[in-house]
């Protein structure tokens, strides 16, 4: 058996092997959970499986934790947790908490003093960032960039200023579909003196994690159309 916490579990980042990113202990402590919040059932349902096809899915509980959950649910989630059963925490992809709405109820398990338990896995942020070549000392992460025009030639302003004047790698992402637009934006907007690092199917087959000046990307840019992409700026 294992202890009564809230264990967040990580998930693949790509379609391969869980051997290769996920180590055996992860499986053994999803062998003797029944209950989870997950940010997609469906999705949960298939990783689980994929852990152990012996899992019998239909007696398990799921809890769905995502940006459609009222903010006055999730509290109520944790019923198990409380009452003494191990609980887990699945979000689509990577690590949950990190850039992910499963971070709402950690802070109220935390608020509670109920143990909180997160396991190995694979990050894309903390990835990209290891293969950047930048600093990773200080380091911030966006998340995605504002859509308005105007208000995304700020922020980019801002990442600048904080590259130059903090020393601090700046990290984001776009929706796959808008990769493309948003690579050749920073090629063409950005000053030449920052280097762009394009990360891509990060522990996929067609991983790449490729470091250039702005401007030496200019016509060399790899197809990011739905593929997982981090982009980070240093200089």
């Amino acid at each position: 058996m294992i202890e009564t916490a809230l264990y967040l579990i990580p998930v693949q980042l790509s379609d391969v092997e869980l051997g290769t990113v996920l180590p055996a202990a992860n499986i053994a402590v999803v062998r003797h959970i029944k209950h989870f919040i997950v940010e997609n059932v469906r999705s949960a349902r298939r990783f689980l499986k994929k852990c152990d096809r012996d899992i019998n899915i239909d007696e398990l509980t799921f809890y769905e934790l995502n940006r459609h959950t009222s903010a006055s649910d999730i509290p109520s989630m944790l019923a198990p947790l409380v009452a003494g059963e191990p609980m887990g925490v699945i979000s689509e992809a990577g690590c949950p908490a990190i850039a992910d709405p499963g971070a709402d109820v950690v802070a109220i398990a935390q608020s509670r003093g109920l143990k909180v338990k997160p396991l190995v896995g694979p990050s894309s942020i903390l990835m990209g960032l290891m293969g950047s070549g930048f600093n990773g000392q200080s380091f911030a992460f966006l998340g995605y960039l504002p859509i308005d025009a105007a208000q995304r030639a700020r922020k980019l302003k801002e990442m600048e200023h904080r590259i130059m004047h903090e020393d601090q790698t700046q990290i984001f992402i776009e929706t796959p579909y808008r990769n493309n637009a948003l690579a050749a934006e920073l090629c063409r907007t950005l000053p030449a003196h920052l280097k762009l690092c394009i990360a891509t199917d990060i522990t996929g087959p067609a991983e790449s994690i490729v470091t250039r000046g702005v401007k030496q990307w200019q016509g060399k840019l790899p197809e990011l159309h739905k593929v997982p992409t981090i982009f980070l700026l240093y200089k």
